[in-house]
């Protein structure tokens, strides 16, 4: 063999040897299925190629598939090797061995786990491992009329002293209601503001160990401040709809909301209109109103906030080294294409690339939002607002997140019960113990 052949020869195998290195397919399954959202996952599969050779299927699969389609791949030996997935999903996935916590706690390792906000990492935390990467999330937001407030001399509604306060002083119906919120029990809207208003209270229906909590007293406190923010509204089943059409045309002091209403309070969205005065596009409600994160009950305790989080998970077929090189890619160089999906709808779970850096949460603010118009929240919002809404996450939490028991806290929620016995005690249908006794029981009979 000469020198020519035993070059070439050795220049083919060394190709053969690296190629699955640089040349690996690895599939990833997405709830972000809108051809939009699509398109820019796609860009960051691209990206991610164009940097390191490996190829990434991006996959849509219906949100409310996930948990069955997981399940059956994994009986197949067939999952994805990412994983995008809920809050709800981080311990059933986990338990079931859908996931492979110790690949996951390598890349929040690797990032940095200091450059995470707490609260959606304390919730993905099992047995010492981080069992899912968080990518985004958002809080639930008290919403207020700071020019109100500050007229009246009001603090800031962030105990329930200062909202039932504020809606002593403020409540005028019908041209103004203190509190718009929910009392249809048939819509999820309800549900999600009972949890909050529960964890602000340091209630949660489900101990640590899983069983039932039967403390009244922490219940009953939930339960008197949902029927004086309810007493503060309008009368009918009220959910979603009435609470944001009411706020925009001016004719509520306070309500709690997603932060999709982020860029509707700015006049950007067609269908949801500002109608306080007659310029539908107005920023002026945007600039007099505020917002709370993170918010507490009667008594003294540190606050919560009500978070929805989305995880990457790596699963247990994956390719784990190229999965966690593509999660760590979207964290990093593809993080404005993934936020840039609905950056009302997914504040930036890292912040910066290191510990103390902001540039991530800078470069959210300055992410388009809107429907028919577009505008970066940054020209919106003042930086102390958007710093604000970003740190709830640091609190974040939900029912059972913290003691492993979301599975039985999401059986609780499903069940609606709070929310069909709460409105009996707001009609006055039952008493305030016989509430509270109700609501025990019918969640040990779940």
């Amino acid at each position: 063999m000469n020198q020519f052949t035993k070059f070439a020869a050795g220049v083919l195998l060394s190709s053969t040897m690296l190629s699955p290195a640089w040349a690996d397919e690895i599939t990833f399954w997405t709830m972000e299925e809108q051809p939009d959202r699509m398109e820019r996952q796609q860009q960051i599969a691209d990206a991610f190629k164009k940097e390191t050779g490996h190829t990434v299927k991006v996959v849509p699969v219906t949100e409310k598939d996930i948990a069955t389609r997981a399940t059956a791949a994994f009986a197949a030996g067939d999952l994805p090797d990412v994983l995008n997935h809920t809050v709800q999903h981080l311990l059933p996935f986990a338990e079931a061995g859908i996931l492979d916590p110790g690949a996951a706690t390598d890349v929040v390792e690797s990032l940095g786990a200091d450059t995470f906000a707490a609260g959606p990492l304390n919730m993905a935390k099992s047995n010492g491992e981080i069992v899912s990467v968080p990518t985004d999330g958002w809080t639930q937001l008290v919403v207020y009329r700071k020019d109100l407030f500050e007229e009246a001399g009001l603090a800031a509604p962030t105990t329930f002293s200062d909202i039932t306060t504020a809606i002593s002083a403020l409540h005028n119906p019908p041209s103004r209601y203190g509190f718009v919120t929910a009392t249809k029990i048939d819509e999820t809207y309800m549900m999600q503001l009972i949890e909050h208003i529960s964890l602000a209270a340091g209630y949660s229906p489900v101990n640590d160990d899983g069983s039932v909590n039967e403390d009244t007293a922490a219940l009953k406190e939930v339960l008197k401040f949902y029927k004086a923010i309810a007493d503060a509204s309008p009368e009918g089943d009220l959910y979603w709809k009435q609470s944001r059409e009411l706020y925009l045309a001016g004719k509520a002091a306070m309500i709690i909301w997603s932060p999709s209403l982020l860029d509707e309070l700015g006049g950007l969205r067609d269908s949801a209109p500002v109608t306080i005065d007659d310029d539908p596009t107005s920023k002026e409600l945007a600039g007099n109103t505020g917002f709370v994160t993170v918010f507490s009950g009667w008594g003294p305790n540190d606050g919560a906030a009500y978070a929805d989080v989305r995880y990457l998970g790596i699963t247990a077929d994956a390719n784990s080294e190229v999965a966690g090189e593509f999660v760590e890619f979207v964290l990093s160089e593809g993080y404005s294409d993934w936020l840039g999906m609905a950056p009302e709808g997914k504040f930036p779970v890292r912040r910066g690339d290191k510990a103390g850096d902001t540039s991530y949460e800078a470069m959210w603010s300055g992410l388009d939002v809107g429907v028919d118009r577009k505008a970066p929240l940054g020209d919106i919002y003042e930086k102390a607002v958007i710093d604000d809404i970003v740190a709830g996450l640091s609190v974040a939490d939900r029912w059972g997140a913290s003691s492993g028991q979301l599975a039985t806290a999401s059986k609780m929620v499903n069940a609606r019960v709070m929310s069909q016995v709460i409105r009996k005690y707001i009609d006055g249908e039952v008493s305030l113990d016989d509430a509270a006794e109700e609501i025990i029981a019918k969640h040990k009979a779940l």
